[in-house]
């Protein structure tokens, strides 16, 4: 289905949004997107819905609903997020932009509705996710910095702060993921859009909503683990980072080349991650 907006994708909730776990697809340009949609309809989701401006061509075999929107807009994210929740009662929701590929634990032999199940069994509304920036080797035969065949991410330089609140009080069980290009080439990133962490991965609940700052109104929606063991984390690889800092005037004439001495040639595998310690199983085996 085609909806030529937000309001006409929730009119027609019972047909587009009844089934979960429901992939969101916010595609901001041509790259990479007939590649994301695929890796995602693959996963395991009932429902997948793109967004994207009239002029992004959308594989034409993939059951998908396509919503034309603006995701370039600062507010996109929270508003597509929080209308859709709204609408997708109890479902699970995961949201990603093009270029980026959901990986979780155990991935090359379980789905993603196998593992909710877990996850909903542990009691817990959410699945934090953690960012790992791509990119290309060579930057003169990429020069968006996207390279399907031979991407490469940084295996080290990761690192998390302590979430506080305003008064300076320790969240409990929160913290600010950085790390990846991002830290690297942090001269060129503004300090809000330095976050790995991602709360990609959550489900519906009355009254809980996104916030500007893409954390949830519910403390617990933001915690990496339960109060009484490490939960299941997942990992989107992305190469969102590499494509601005290559899209920017001023970093892409300052930046010759992404690759340094830990970067590491991903193989599209969960396992490589989970034994880089970039995903956490958690009790799930």
């Amino acid at each position: 289905m085609h909806y030529p907006n937000l309001s006409a994708l929730t009119a027609d909730k019972t047909r587009a949004l009844s089934n979960g776990p429901v992939c969101l697809i916010l595609i901001e340009d041509q790259i990479a997107v007939e590649q994301t949609i695929r890796h995602h309809a693959a996963l395991g989701f009932h429902t997948l819905i793109a967004f994207c401006d009239p002029a992004i061509a959308l594989p034409a075999d993939v059951a998908l609903h396509r919503v034309d929107h603006d995701v370039t807009q600062p507010e996109a994210l929270p508003q597509i997020i929080n209308t859709v929740s709204a609408a997708a009662r109890g479902a699970w929701i995961y949201y990603c932009y093009n270029a980026e590929f959901l990986f979780f634990p155990f991935s090359a032999d379980r789905n993603l509705r196998e593992m909710l199940t877990f996850v909903t069994e542990e009691r817990r509304d959410s699945v934090l996710t953690h960012v790992i920036d791509l990119y290309a080797r060579d930057l003169t035969t990429h020069p968006d910095a996207v390279d399907l065949e031979e991407a490469w991410f940084d295996s080290a330089g990761y690192f998390a702060i302590p979430r506080r609140d305003p008064a300076g009080a320790l969240l409990d069980r929160q913290v600010d993921i950085c790390g990846g290009l991002r830290w690297r080439f942090e001269d060129h990133v503004p300090p809000a859009r330095r976050r790995l962490d991602r709360v990609a991965l959550f489900r519906e609940a009355k009254g809980v909503v996104m916030g500007p700052d893409h954390r949830f109104s519910d403390p617990e929606y933001n915690t990496y683990a339960c109060p009484w063991h490490h939960s299941v984390t997942a990992a989107i690889c992305s190469f969102r980072a590499a494509k601005a800092l290559r899209r920017n005037p001023g970093s892409r004439d300052a930046i010759a080349t992404f690759h340094w001495p830990k970067s590491v040639r991903f193989t599209w595998q969960a396992q490589q991650l989970l034994d880089l310690g970039m995903m956490e199983p958690g009790q799930w085996f």
